[in-house]
């Protein structure tokens, strides 16, 4: 992964969330200046700090750096707390293997 951050990038997602810079700064958990400052291209995040990033605005690494055009999560976080049926669907397919998993995929989009 690039060490540098796409300033364009990290700006777009905030907007898209309609975030302030503080805000986004509170989800990253950095103060509102030094993520002023990553927007601004005037400092470097540390991979820590864009692993931070990509999980509060939902995109990839990859994408924030500029190393991919997909902006697609590298995982997701499920909260038992905020959508249980689906964390109970993830814990009991959590062990099954990749064939049927295409399985139990192919059965959803069959009704759809």
């Amino acid at each position: 992964m690039k060490s540098t951050l796409k300033p364009d990038r990290l700006i777009s997602c905030r907007q898209k969330l309609g975030l302030t810079q503080t805000e986004a700064a509170e989800r990253i958990g950095v103060s509102q200046p030094a993520y002023q400052r990553y927007e601004a291209g005037v400092r470097t995040p540390s991979i820590q700090v864009v692993k931070e990033m990509a999980k509060a605005f939902s995109v990839s690494e990859a994408y924030l750096t500029g190393d991919s055009e997909q902006s697609i999560p590298d995982y997701v976080v499920i909260n038992r707390e905020d959508n249980p049926l689906l964390f109970s669907i993830v814990e009991r397919c959590k062990n099954l293997d990749e064939k049927q998993l295409e399985n139990i995929l192919k059965q959803f989009r069959s009704k759809q």
